[in-house]
């Protein structure tokens, strides 16, 4: 059975991988101005398939060999990495980052679809509904009118990235089976990026023509290497050691943390101020995650029952 209600150290993490993760807009916004998407989303899997694996051999971990488990890596690989990547930088090739984390922040309400149709311990509830329709209220808040007035500018950028949220809620329920295998984060971490790495090294290869490109500056390289190594491997380390004890729909709540992140990060790194309605977004988004958790509302309804 999948767990339903977070640990703190659970939580703790999930903060983490949203930090993390709410850092991939901003190095995608810079490298969109330099180099074609693909090469983007190969370049970022490939160094961080490289990253993982001089961890695996350093630490000096077995590595599987069986097929099933590289089948199951390449699917991983495509629907975590493969798609949803190259989805969303070409998205934001059409739209601004703001809306483009909104759009991405629809991934639970896929989620919770996708699990409650292929999972037997991951069914709707009323109060995970509800908490997700909070939070992203929240993100919406936080956005602000501004991004949400640009949206109908370019409707496939739009889609792409809709389409990029839907991969990921089947990416979370596709990921469950590799607890099943018994096997460390850092192994499908790896395997995942060193699978979609095979499948996009060639098409990048033959489409963007990345050997002809100018040689890009120091700021792209920074945002490159921030980009594979910060907001990819590190982040599906965590991403898999979430998944393995908290399941496929609380794991999807880190899109919901991703655009507050964001802004956060926005504010610390690049000296920008936030607005009121941050503070206010920010309170929505809390509100949400302690209606999806439950575990508040139900002490304060017990209490009001014994009262």
């Amino acid at each position: 059975m999948a767990q339903k209600e977070m640990a703190a150290a659970e939580w703790l993490m999930l903060l983490g991988l949203s930090l993390l993760w709410g850092g991939s807009f901003l190095f995608n916004g810079i490298l969109v101005k330099v180099w074609p998407p693909l090469t983007i989303v190969t370049a970022r899997v490939l160094l961080a398939a490289i990253t993982l694996w001089i961890i695996i051999r350093l630490s000096g971990m077995a590595v599987p060999r069986s097929r099933e488990v590289w089948l199951s890596f390449l699917g991983m690989g495509l629907l975590n990495n493969a798609i949803p990547f190259t989805l969303i930088v070409w998205g934001q090739t059409h739209i601004a980052s703001g809306l483009a984390a909104i759009l991405n922040a629809t991934t639970p309400l896929f989620g919770v679809v996708v699990a409650h149709v292929l999972t037997e311990d991951e069914k709707l509830t009323a109060n995970r509904v509800a908490g997700l329709l909070i939070g992203l209220a929240g993100v919406v808040i936080m956005i602000g009118p501004s991004v949400l007035g640009e949206v109908g500018g370019d409707a496939w950028g739009e889609l792409a990235v809709l389409g990029a949220a839907l991969s990921y809620a089947f990416a979370s329920v596709y990921g469950r089976r590799f607890r099943r295998m018994g096997l460390p984060p850092l192994l499908p971490a790896a395997g995942q990026v060193t699978a979609s790495s095979l499948l996009l090294l060639p098409m990048a290869l033959f489409v963007d023509r990345p050997f002809a490109l100018p040689l890009p500056g120091p700021e792209t390289w920074i945002a490159l290497l921030g980009l594979a190594v910060v907001s990819t491997a590190l982040a599906y380390i965590l991403f898999f050691r979430i998944l393995a004890t908290a399941g496929a729909t609380n794991i999807m709540l880190v899109t919901i943390l991703i655009p507050p992140s964001a802004i956060l990060l926005s504010a610390l790194v690049l000296g920008e101020h936030l607005a009121p309605r941050h503070f206010v977004g920010m309170l929505a988004i809390g509100l949400g995650l302690l209606a999806i958790d439950g575990r508040l509302w139900r002490r304060l309804a017990t209490r009001a029952s014994r009262g």
